[in-house]
């Protein structure tokens, strides 16, 4: 019987990630988010309400920060006379900043939970994975 030394560990560094992102890249996503929110998402996935609303339906699109992350939110209109409110937002697609220029790409699963799908993308590889890829409709 033979033993094999364990391999030796080490500790290693791992940059933090900011807890929020300069002013400067807030004000650069913000205002790209806006502009492919009026120019793709809010044509392609609000219509008119319908004539006998049944079910939920989206009545805008939106973006908002909260710390380092930068969510695509939709907010919907609760038809019906058993609703708890009239409207309710949530999330489709969420933007994390990791350091210059470096952001995550996550998607909102059906579970309620964030599934982080790519990483370490720029700006606009992110911003048209949002407009072309099946998981970010709203």
């Amino acid at each position: 019987m033979t033993i094999t030394p364990r391999p030796e560990r080490r500790w290693t560094w791992v940059q933090a990630r900011p807890e929020v992102p300069p002013k400067a890249v807030k004000d650069e996503v913000s205002a790209m988010a806006r502009e492919i929110v009026e120019t793709h998402l809010k044509p392609s996935y609000i219509e008119p309400p319908p004539k006998d609303p049944r079910w939920n339906y989206i009545v805008d699109i939106f973006t908002k920060w909260r710390g380092r992350y930068f969510y695509f939110m939709s907010r919907y209109a609760c038809p019906g006379p058993n609703t708890n409110s009239p409207f309710f937002d949530t999330g489709f697609a969420r933007l994390e900043y990791i350091s210059d220029g470096s952001f995550s790409l996550a998607f909102m699963r059906h579970t309620g939970k964030w599934e982080g799908i790519w990483s370490d993308m720029t700006l606009d590889d992110a911003l048209r994975s949002i407009c072309s890829e099946p998981f970010f409709q709203p």
